[in-house]
């Protein structure tokens, strides 16, 4: 069995989806205050970003990977789209769900594999992942997945950490380091944090995910650089 990417550490392929779920099931009650901490809330405004850019409209059919704790699903949900919240971590879906509903929003929730979505072909005119893709073991067969259950004239968004502007990667490396003593003061977890800064690192740049995006199927991808590249956001379109 091969060996992959666990942060800096190599793991054996069948493991890595159980160990990501430790991390997360480790961060979830100290989640969204270390996302406004680590990002200085800055991640808010970036999935405003990917909302507006996903263009939904109502009665439209959306499904949110990796919703953790469904901030990206709740705003698509208040354009009025009909939004399924999907997650491999029960813990994390758990939290989204609950919070929809404290939105007074009803949103089925599914827990499940992005590399094995349990839902027929064609099924929704949207697909949105945010801060989910560097976590998944094989990039390419989740987004042959998610570009599976679009509808033809239906488009993928990926909100992702992504490759920063040169000039800026030395301060950008620093500021990377200080995660987790950040995850250990807030989350009482430096472990936890220190895997997801490696995995950050590890991430392939924008031109790359572009690449892949093409490679499973989409057309017309773009991406948007936000904070300078610190994140970006990708938009393809399957059109046959």
């Amino acid at each position: 069995m091969p060996n992959v990417d666990f942060g800096y550490d190599q793991v054996p392929e069948a493991e890595k989806a159980k160990r990501v779920g430790e991390v997360f099931d480790r961060v979830t009650e100290r989640y969204d205050l270390m996302n406004d901490l680590m990002s200085l809330g800055l991640h808010r405004a970036w999935k405003q970003f990917a909302v507006w850019l996903a263009r939904v409209r109502p009665g439209e059919s959306v499904l949110d990977v990796a919703t953790g704790s469904g901030d990206l699903a709740r705003a698509l949900g208040a354009r009025g789209a009909e939004v399924w919240m999907s997650d491999i971590n029960y813990r994390m879906l758990s939290v989204g769900r609950d919070r929809a509903l404290d939105a007074g929003r009803m949103m089925p929730a599914i827990q499940c594999d992005a590399e094995r979505l349990p839902f027929p072909a064609r099924s929704f005119d949207c697909v949105t992942v945010a801060f989910g893709l560097r976590n998944m073991t094989h990039k390419e067969r989740a987004l042959a997945e998610m570009t599976r259950v679009l509808k033809i004239g239906g488009r993928l968004l990926v909100l992702e950490f992504s490759r920063i502007w040169k000039p800026l990667a030395k301060a950008y490396d620093l500021y990377s380091r200080v995660l987790p003593w950040l995850g250990e003061r807030v989350a009482g977890d430096a472990a936890a944090y220190r895997y997801l800064a490696e995995s950050i690192r590890l991430h392939p740049d924008q031109e790359t995910v572009a690449a892949m995006m093409r490679q499973a199927g989409l057309e017309q991808v773009e991406f948007f650089n936000l904070a300078a590249g610190v994140v970006a956001v990708h938009r393809g379109w399957k059109l046959g």
